[in-house]
Parts: structure tokens; C-alpha cells; sequence
């Protein structure tokens, strides 16, 4: 393995949505030194663009599903508006992004996610051993920083609505064979809570053991369950580490101060 590191940040949650605090994450992002990889959700924008083209967004257990109208409207929007967004507003800082959808390069492919209770639709679940290693390790290389948005596609021409944080999760994987990576989800939280009505009741760390405890007690819940997952999956397939914690606090994530750092044992 190479001794260099790679950092990948999540950014999602209402921080998308708000275009002074997504400029105040972009800025602090750019002055991240070395390689670095950012992946972003789509926000609200996509169910407010949705509405006014007359496609109402469907939700079921929080979870959007993509009919084909849908993921007319999800990629104009996460693939399209917000990623040319984000990348231009990186380059104001000197930080030469280049924006991915799943399909530019090959990058990341998915299939459609099997009917079971629910039809979600256009809705991709990434294929193992799929993200294209060393088309992102040529970008990496050659010193523009991926911003990927969360569309993939099927190799078939076919383009899929992807979850950003299992995005997250298998680039990290896939490329903890080349790089020391640590994996960050932002968002508008201090990290993982133990009341989730006291933002300060951030839980420093959090190993696999005390996740079940949590999850188990209750103090950890919802939506938060998929993304420790999804963050434990990434450690026990190689990532050095993983941080979940507030945008805003980004800054601290070089001196490990930042929110929840979670831990194997």
C-alpha cells in the first residue's frame, strides 16, 4: 500500500441546501491538503425543481423512490445543477474539481435494486468489486479532486439514483488498497448523539460492540442506523478511519477533533 493518504467527505443533510453554509463547507474542504475525493447528496432541491415540472416526490420509510420522471429530475439535479455548482465554486478556491456521475469513465456501476416489498424504481444498489480503481486513481494522480454526485449507472446505458453515503462507503473500500483512507459524513449534527435533542451530547467514539448496545437501547435510531453501517462496513473492509460530524466543524478533522470517530474494537 502507498503511504498516501486520501481523504473522502460526505456532504449532505440541509447543509446542500443552504448555499451559505455549502460555501462555507466548500471553502474548508479546498484547504484540505492532499488527495481528497467529495461525494454529495441531492437535498431538497430535486423535490422543489420535481414539484414545480408537476413530478411529486414519493417517500416511503424516508427513502425516495425514482420512477422515470423522477430520475429525469434527480440527475438534472445532482448530476447536473449541484455538481456544476459545487465544482465551480471549488475552483474559486484552487481546488481543480472534476465532476463524476457513476457512468463518466465507468466509474460506478449499480443494478436496479430487486423488487421485494417495495418498488423503488430507478433506484441503484452498487455492484461489489465495481468502482473503477484506476480510472479514479488517474484523476487522483494527475491533481483534480472527484466530486461525485449520487447517479450511477448500469453499463447499459441505463443511469440509476444511488445513496451518496453507500457511495461514500464503496469508494472508500475499493480504494484502501492504494491509499491510507479516512472517510468523513458531513452534516448539520455535531456527530453521533446520545440525546438527540442536546447537540453537545456528541459520543467521541464508537466501536462495533457499542453500536449494537446503542442501537439496541434505542439511543441511536432511524436514519442514523444505515450510515453507522454503512461507516462499520468501510472500516472492516480496510479504511483506516471513519469520522461523522457537522460541516461546519470540518476544519477540526485534521487535529481529530471532529464529532464521532468510529473505531473497529
Amino acid at each position: 500500500m502507498s503511504n498516501s493518504t486520501l481523504n473522502i467527505i460526505k456532504i449532505g443533510g440541509n447543509v446542500i441546501d443552504d448555499d451559505i453554509q455549502l460555501e462555507a463547507f466548500l471553502e474548508k474542504f479546498a484547504a484540505i491538503p492532499g488527495k481528497k475525493i467529495l461525494v454529495h447528496g441531492g437535498g431538497k432541491i430535486a423535490t422543489r425543481l420535481g414539484s414545480r415540472l408537476g413530478v411529486e416526490a414519493k417517500l416511503v420509510e424516508g427513502r425516495r423512490v425514482t420512477d422515470k420522471e423522477m430520475l429525469d429530475v434527480v440527475t438534472m439535479v445532482y448530476a447536473g445543477l449541484t455538481n456544476k455548482r459545487i465544482v465551480a465554486s471549488l475552483q474559486k478556491y484552487q481546488c481543480d474539481a472534476i465532476g463524476l456521475s457513476g457512468a463518466d469513465g465507468n466509474v460506478i456501476k449499480s443494478i436496479k435494486r430487486p423488487v421485494k416489498d417495495i418498488d423503488y424504481g430507478y433506484v441503484g444498489d452498487i455492484l461489489v468489486d465495481s468502482v473503477n480503481v484506476p480510472a479514479i486513481k488517474k484523476f487522483l494522480e494527475a491533481g483534480f479532486t472527484p466530486v461525485f454526485s449520487a447517479i450511477t449507472h448500469n453499463g447499459n446505458g441505463q443511469l440509476l439514483n444511488t445513496n451518496a453515503d453507500t457511495i461514500a462507503s464503496a469508494l472508500s473500500t475499493s480504494l484502501s488498497g492504494l491509499y491510507d483512507v479516512s472517510l468523513i459524513y458531513c452534516f448539520e449534527k455535531n456527530g453521533v448523539l446520545s440525546d438527540v435533542l442536546d447537540d453537545n451530547s456528541v459520543i467521541e467514539t464508537i466501536a462495533m460492540e457499542q453500536f449494537e448496545n446503542y442501537k439496541a437501547n434505542g439511543i441511536i435510531s432511524e436514519g442514523m442506523i444505515p450510515k453507522l453501517q454503512n461507516a462499520f462496513d468501510a472500516i472492516n473492509k480496510g479504511v483506516k478511519s471513519v469520522y461523522i460530524g457537522n460541516a461546519t466543524n470540518l476544519h477540526l478533522f485534521q487535529q481529530q477533533k471532529f464529532g464521532t470517530r468510529l473505531i473497529i474494537k
